[in-house]
């Protein structure tokens, strides 16, 4: 029989915001982007007070150190500036402007003061003091699930210790709060909570702490009546700009909605395929088409837009893999030799593949445990650990390393942010 959820206190934890310590000096990037005038609350284009709106995306990298000292640099001028140390992390992941970090006393939360909000048919860009809001109690490792804005809709974050699920109030964080729309108890298990329609879509454990299905809950963490899916193992999640995508061992889920309207779709995995299933989704954010390994040589690409999957085998023993969804359907790898490939979506055909770049990490256990590859529009970001620096690639020009990025801290964790 299945375990239902409890909502736990619902009394808000608020936190102050603590500006960070050193002041921001001019960049390059203040001196090209000239001001546009900046959206209204009314007009929900995700401006926030003392944020200021530019006229381009404000990208930078915020690099984590082993011991919870952190940094941030302009990919436009390469200047850098601290910012507030943290606990020691064990992980990190990021949305496009909050940076995440899971320590021992739950996740904590740096504002990077750079996001970009999506209108659809064009994107507004901000920049703002970074912050830190401070830190969302919880034990064990978090696993956290992100939304496609960041001023507006929810942050998920469960915490594998304790069993709690909670839903991050996102117009609260914008303004510096740590604000918990819910915060739910279930038994320990391997768990999700991916916002979604003002709620959020969550694993439902058996009595064993199996996952056998998902549903989903409104924004004070009550089940919404009919919404349970079958979803054995599931694991793995992102928003496209199609929907909610949720992967389960027969293939994944996807939740669209329109006009208020909620629909949910099953997509298999191809028949004839025995690849293990998709178990953690990487793309370029709000693309259609996401990636995810498959075994030790091969990776999954799921189009939400077509609702197919294709199944393609590198050859190569692979770490990382993340679809660009780009008008060439470039799919960048990370492989275990510590090169970047890059590949073509539509045939599986290499297109390129740097030099060993990682060398030293990748013999490294405990430097590779924080490395991750980002893609973004025209670039695709991984760090290298125990070398130091973080990789710039052009995954349009045959994996050429484009800039060797050496930053403070030393990246034994990173995020691209301004995204």
């Amino acid at each position: 029989m299945s375990v239902h959820l409890r909502a736990a206190l619902a009394v808000p934890v608020l936190l102050l915001a603590s500006a960070c310590a050193a002041d921001r000096g001019p960049t390059s990037s203040d001196e090209d982007s000239a001001d546009v005038p900046a959206a209204s609350a009314d007009d929900d284009h995700g401006a926030v007070e003392g944020a200021r709106e530019v006229a381009e995306p404000q990208l930078h990298l915020v690099t984590v150190g082993a011991d919870g000292e952190t940094g941030l640099l302009d990919l436009l001028s390469e200047e850098s500036r601290p910012l507030d140390r943290i606990a020691p992390p064990s992980a990190l992941t990021t949305d496009g402007r909050y940076v995440l970090a899971t320590v021992d006393d739950g996740l904590a939360v740096l504002d990077s003061g750079a996001w970009t909000w999506d209108h659809g048919d064009h994107f507004h860009y901000y920049r703002a003091e970074p912050r830190s809001p401070g830190t969302v109690p919880g034990r064990g490792r978090a696993t956290v699930s992100t939304g496609p804005l960041s001023t507006a809709g929810g942050t998920g974050v469960y915490f594998a210790g304790s069993g709690e699920m909670v839903l991050l109030d996102n117009e609260a964080l914008a303004d510096g709060e740590l604000r918990e729309s819910f915060r739910l108890q279930s038994p320990p298990h391997r768990g999700l909570v991916a916002p979604f329609a003002g709620g959020a879509v969550v694993t439902v454990p058996d009595e064993r702490g199996v996952v056998r299905a998902v549903e989903r809950v409104d924004g004070s963490g009550e089940p919404v009546e009919g919404s349970r899916e079958r979803c054995a193992d599931a694991a793995g999640t992102i928003t496209t700009a199609v929907g909610l995508v949720v992967g389960c061992a027969d293939g994944a889920l996807l939740w669209t909605e329109q006009d208020d309207r909620v629909e949910v779709e099953r997509i298999p995995y191809p028949r004839g395929t025995d690849a293990p299933p998709a178990t953690a989704f990487s793309a370029r954010k709000a693309r259609p088409t996401v990636a995810a390994l498959a075994g030790p040589t091969s990776y999954w690409l799921l189009d939400t837009r077509e609702r197919t999957w294709q199944l393609h085998d590198a050859g190569v023993p692979l770490l990382r893999v993340s679809a660009s969804d780009d008008d060439e359907g470039h799919v960048v790898a990370l492989d275990r030799r510590g090169r970047v490939r890059v590949y073509a979506a539509d045939s599986g055909e290499q297109l390129g593949a740097s030099a060993p770049v990682l060398a030293r990490t990748v013999r490294d256990s405990g430097s590779l445990a924080g490395v991750d590859l980002v893609v973004d529009q025209e670039r695709a970001y991984v760090n290298a650990p125990a070398e130091g620096v973080v990789l710039e690639v052009d995954y349009a020009d045959s994996a050429r390393v484009a800039r060797t990025l050496r930053t403070t801290p030393a990246p034994a964790f990173f995020a691209e942010t301004g995204r």
